[in-house]
């Protein structure tokens, strides 16, 4: 055979359908009779799997086939690439076996428990993923999700979107804080303190405080990098409530930020190729947001 990993580039899904098959049937002749093709091609089809994978991958007698170590190993990976081409035939054919819904840093709150279990009644033909992406779009624009939670001021332009609510604006602080003690915090407190500021995917910027000087400011990476400096207590950090209902962190606590507007909510897709369900998640994440009972899909 030729050196190991020579031809690889051209395996094939029926070269892998092939190994498969042999070895769950155990033969040459129930693998094609499975496959619906002759005994004779299934021996070519593996014949040039190995060829171009320049391994052996079955012992083969008379009487029985098994695996070698190298087929093992093959086996367990072909498994795997199979089980992803069904997956992907199956969200290309169909587009409602899966909704990935993406957020940088919280999804929908307090309301995403809620949100997950009525998704799992109303909907359970369309699996929910929500998925954290440190990007602007909660990696929309990455390709990485069908929809998307945003709450940065970004350029909606771009995109179809909705807006399903809006939380108010808390701040965090190390527990031991001395504005722990205090039931609200305003907003013309915070020039006082330095500020932990996210730039990529933070929903706080200077401009709420214009036309004065602003508080000092500590850049930070994302949510885990935010809570760890806000933890030491050298900051302070502003956020939206959905931050404050989904990340409790030992030693950091939330309170109400007075004078500051509230921070919108924002469900945004691709225009042209929306997911199916797309208008039932927008539709319940409002009715959660807004607190009505959501309408069940017809």
């Amino acid at each position: 055979m030729d050196g190991a990993g020579g031809g690889a580039a051209g395996v094939e899904l029926k070269h892998v359908r092939c190994l498969v098959a042999i070895v769950d049937t155990g033969s040459f002749t129930d693998a094609a009779h499975q496959l619906g093709v002759s005994q004779a091609a299934v021996s070519r089809t593996l014949a040039g799997l190995e060829q171009l994978l320049g391994v052996r991958l079955l012992h083969r007698t008379s009487r029985s086939v098994a695996p070698t170590a190298a087929g093992v190993r093959a086996l367990a990976r072909a498994r795997v690439l199979l089980a992803g081409a069904e997956d992907f035939v199956r969200e290309a054919t169909t587009g409602h076996t899966r909704l990935h819904i993406g957020h940088a840093w919280s999804a929908f709150g307090r309301h995403t428990t809620e949100f997950q279990r009525r998704w799992q009644q109303r909907h359970p033909g369309t699996e929910l993923r929500l998925i954290r992406q440190n990007t602007p779009t909660g990696g929309l624009a990455e390709g990485l999700c069908d929809l998307a939670v945003v709450r940065t001021p970004i350029d909606l332009g771009p995109w179809s979107y909705a807006r399903v609510g809006e939380e108010a604006r808390y701040v965090a602080m190390a527990s031991d804080d001395p504005w722990a003690r205090r039931r609200s915090v305003r907003l013309d407190e915070i020039p006082g303190r330095t500020l932990a500021l996210d730039r990529r995917t933070g929903t706080t910027a200077l401009g709420l405080w214009p036309g004065e000087d602003g508080p000092g400011t500590e850049f930070t990476q994302d949510i885990d990098d935010w809570l760890a400096v806000i933890a030491t207590g050298r900051c302070v950090g502003l956020t939206p409530q959905g931050t404050a209902a989904q990340y409790r962190r030992d030693g950091v606590v939330y309170r109400p930020l007075r004078g500051a507007a509230p921070v919108p909510v924002h469900l945004i897709w691709r225009a042209q190729s929306g997911h199916p369900a797309t208008r039932a998640a927008v539709s319940l994440a409002t009715a959660l947001y807004r607190g009505a009972r959501a309408p069940r899909s017809r």
